[in-house]
């Protein structure tokens, strides 16, 4: 699914990756675990296409990623590939399905079409009463299944979590690591998840310890 050669990032004198060798699976689930400074969230907005490397290969589900840009680039990321982070981003004047939709129609999709796919979603993840709700009238963990949902809206090959149960109680926590095996199992996306979480760290199918710019 995912294959980094050599990848390298550094922000002005400062390198942040020296040069990172990493192989992920599809429907594999792997976190990334290392202390602050590690280069965890650097490598992780690489890998998304949210950021570019100075240098490396990088290839998801067979495309060379270097050799997109601009347009292509966004096309790709909307349609490959998924995003969930600690704080949820949702857009606080829309409904919790508007909030789903919203890659769906970057994508191309129909109202009628996208409004669907995120119903699906939302009766999924137990969250069909809630779907006229906006952010602010639904719980942390609510709002955080929301946002799964929306990295889910498009079938992504891989979705990216940066810290997802950082924001959450134990309890919701708990529940949401249950989620991300749930939909890896249901849908087979892989799923790459960056954490402070050792329950959850360990609970992937191979964790990665990353130290001074480097997997260790």
């Amino acid at each position: 699914m995912i294959v980094g050669k050599n990848i390298t990032k550094s922000y002005g004198s400062l390198q942040v990756l020296k040069g990172i060798d990493i192989h992920i699976g599809q429907a594999e689930v792997v976190s990334i675990v290392g202390a602050s400074g590690a280069g965890k969230s650097t490598l992780l907005h690489i890998l998304g296409t949210l950021d570019r490397a100075d240098a490396g290969e990088l290839t998801i589900s067979g495309m060379n990623i270097h050799a997109l840009n601009g347009k292509k680039l966004a096309a790709f990321r909307n349609k490959h590939i998924g995003f969930v982070f600690q704080f949820h981003q949702l857009l606080p004047e829309f409904t919790a399905l508007e909030n789903i939709c919203m890659p769906a129609f970057i994508g191309g999709l129909s109202l009628k079409e996208a409004e669907r796919k995120a119903a699906e979603l939302l009766e999924f993840l137990n969250l069909k009463e809630r779907a006229q709700h906006k952010p602010s009238e639904l719980s942390g963990g609510e709002q955080q299944r929301v946002a799964v949902a929306r990295a889910l809206i498009n079938n992504p090959s891989v979705v990216f979590a940066d810290e997802p149960s950082g924001n959450l109680d134990s309890h919701n926590a708990e529940e949401l690591h249950k989620l991300f095996f749930r939909l890896r199992d249901h849908f087979k996306q892989t799923f790459i998840i960056v954490t402070h979480n050792e329950l959850l760290a360990n609970q992937a199918d191979r964790k990665l310890v990353m130290s001074d710019g480097k997997i260790v």
